[in-house]
């Protein structure tokens, strides 16, 4: 499938609450990975490879919420046309070192999007 969803992921208030209830109510796998001083991404793994992700949220006064991504041959493109078509970037292309770069978006009604490249 072209244009596939790929990760899911869960910004919360509270990684602790959310990692003890979403372990025992799906038995997923939690994975704590240290991203830098002060942050730990957690990997959800319901199988052998991650599908998903946790953290604090980043966003101030937010309350928690799931966000999904889809996988792009081109950030930078992708989002320009996203913005061409009535979009808006809520966060611009970040690179995650060693695995690709993704950007956020919203489409015109308001709805939340990750776009996802992976790294080559």
């Amino acid at each position: 499938m072209v244009n596939a969803f790929v990760h899911v992921e869960l910004s919360t208030t509270d990684p602790g609450k959310a990692k003890a209830f979403y372990s025992k109510l799906f038995s997923w796998k939690m994975e704590d990975v240290p991203m830098g001083p002060g942050m730990t991404y957690t990997m959800i793994r319901s199988g052998k490879s991650p599908e998903g992700g946790l953290m604090q949220s980043q966003v101030p006064n937010a309350p928690s919420f799931w966000l999904t991504y889809v996988d792009v041959d081109d950030v930078k493109a992708a989002t320009a046309k996203a913005v061409s078509l009535g979009g808006k970037v809520m966060k611009d292309v970040t690179e995650v070192p060693g695995m690709g770069s993704f950007t956020i978006i919203t489409d015109p009604t308001g709805a939340a999007l990750g776009l996802w490249q992976a790294a080559k």
